[in-house]
């Protein structure tokens, strides 16, 4: 992969303005019933620890994510969870959970051979019977280029931001997706660039995948009409 979007680094103390955790509790909800009763849970790309802070209440949580600075954000947010540094490509803990669930956080893998690796350290840390749950943004069957927008105020702190998802490329595995933030401190706003290059594969793709990595998937409905893939050993 390329170096991460600035968000997830020099910028994640604007991360919970960009995407507040309070947010995510109807998608959560979704997620968990996707999943189904599982005791342990292994999160890859946990990112903010938004969607763990309503998980946390019904599974034991192990969160994983490659950057520090959102790994502080989730500790301060879901102290009683475990976190850990990691790759979700090169993972391997001496642990097996019942359920391994990636968020959009599978969008940063950019080529087939990445969103192998990333199953196959899925397929590696799963129970018997456990099952995955990988939740892309986009498919190349679905991908329409689109504008998006929000923010919220902390304080004297702020955000606004301008999100323009594009596909430089139709021929590649990858998508853009741009961002325009802006950054409010007391009166003072300054304005900052960030672009996020994310995968981009067709749901045979994923499929074929998932199904040379172990698994027996399926298609589920994920929020906001997204689909999503339910993946079983």
């Amino acid at each position: 992969m390329t170096q991460g979007p600035r968000l997830y680094g020099e910028l994640a103390s604007w991360f919970h303005l960009l995407t507040p955790p309070s947010e995510y509790e109807e998608e959560a909800a979704i997620y968990r019933s996707l999943l189904g009763p599982v005791r342990t849970v292994l999160e890859l790309g946990s990112g903010g620890g938004n969607n763990a802070s309503h998980l946390k209440a019904h599974s034991e949580m192990t969160l994983v994510d490659p950057s520090e600075a959102m790994l502080d954000l989730s500790r301060a947010l879901n102290p009683e969870c475990r976190h850990l540094a990691g790759d979700m490509r090169t993972l391997r803990l001496d642990q097996r959970f019942d359920a391994v669930f990636i968020h959009d956080a599978i969008d940063y893998m950019t080529t087939l051979d990445d969103l192998r690796a990333a199953m196959a350290t899925a397929r590696h840390h799963l129970e018997p019977g456990g099952v995955a749950l990988l939740c892309p943004d986009h498919l190349r069957d679905t991908f329409r280029p689109g504008t998006d927008h929000g923010g919220t105020d902390d304080g004297d702190r702020g955000l606004r931001y301008l999100e323009w998802t594009w596909d430089p490329d139709p021929s590649d595995t990858t998508y853009v997706a741009d961002y325009a933030y802006l950054l409010r401190e007391g009166d003072q706003v300054r304005v900052e660039h960030d672009r996020h290059v994310c995968g981009l594969f067709s749901r045979a793709q994923w499929l074929d995948a998932l199904r040379g990595s172990g698994f027996r998937p399926e298609i589920a409905p994920g929020p906001d009409g997204l689909e999503v893939f339910v993946a079983r050993v």
